[in-house]
């Protein structure tokens, strides 16, 4: 169940060229947090009244502590990375389904973990899950450039296939590029796989393209600029092939239905 803490910072570190790292002290969100959840973030400034939606990158159960990884795109992101350890932020979470809506068991043991960009980092938590349930877990990161970030973080849990725009690293291309050039989904349907993925529209549709085409059950976490978070104001929706309960449209809500959706439910 969502609710407001106030949350103490505990770390915040740089990854990358404008991507930032904050661990916080959230005990009452962290213990229902699930992967592809995500987390209001509000201002302490009064003039900027709505907050940041961030995906959940990382719990820390015991510790109480979740981590959000950011790209800093405006006047949120910017203040939440330049606070400091001590100062306190005003979350509203755990939001959304996550992926305890995908509905695939044990017959699907190969899990393939696809993040482009700032979609990586939610993918995160969900590698950590489905290696301790003892799933075969690749991860297909996509970045810009050689700036890395989040990989030695996923090493431990999934082996690692990466695609770089500038060709700087492993495969020159998208992530669909470099699935095909290690053979991922080589057999179809019958390698028994899982696709989960989040990251840009046009990668999500690629993947969604390709999943489809070859059999595969694929599942992905949207991600919008959201104004409510709660699922009142339809700012966050996105065409399905269902009727909304809500609207009464072929829409659903990013934030209340989503943002983890299977990719047969979605119009693309």
């Amino acid at each position: 169940m969502k609710q407001y803490e106030n949350a103490v910072i505990v770390s915040t570190n740089r990854l990358a060229d404008g991507i930032f790292s904050t661990e916080l002290c959230a005990k009452s969100i962290v213990k229902d947090s699930l992967p592809g959840q995500f987390v209001c973030v509000y201002s302490d400034d009064g003039a900027h009244l709505l907050p940041r939606p961030i995906s959940i990158c990382d719990i820390d159960a015991d510790a109480g502590t979740l981590r959000l990884v950011y790209r800093v795109v405006g006047f949120g992101t910017d203040e939440l990375s330049k606070k400091g350890v001590g100062d306190t932020v005003r979350l509203l979470g755990p939001i959304g389904t996550g992926y305890e809506s995908v509905r695939e068991g044990k017959d699907k043991p190969l899990r393939i973990l696809i993040g482009g960009g700032i979609g990586i980092p939610p993918m995160l938590l969900l590698a950590k899950n489905w290696n301790a349930a003892g799933y075969e877990v690749h991860a297909v990161l996509g970045y810009r450039n050689a700036d890395l970030f989040l990989l030695e973080d996923f090493k431990p849990y999934a082996t690692c296939h990466i695609a770089t725009d500038d060709g700087s690293v492993g495969t020159h291309g998208t992530v669909l590029d470099a699935i095909a050039a290690d053979g991922l989904l080589d057999g179809g349907a019958d390698r028994k796989a899982l696709i989960a993925a989040c990251g840009p529209m046009p990668m999500l549709r690629g993947v969604a393209a390709e999943a489809m085409k070859q059999g595969i059950p694929a599942y992905v976490s949207l991600e919008e600029r959201m104004a409510c978070g709660v699922g009142a104001c339809l700012g966050c929706i996105v065409k399905s092939r269902e009727v909304d309960g809500h609207s009464h449209v072929h829409n659903k809500r990013i934030c209340t239905e989503g943002p983890v959706f299977p990719v047969s439910d979605l119009c693309w």
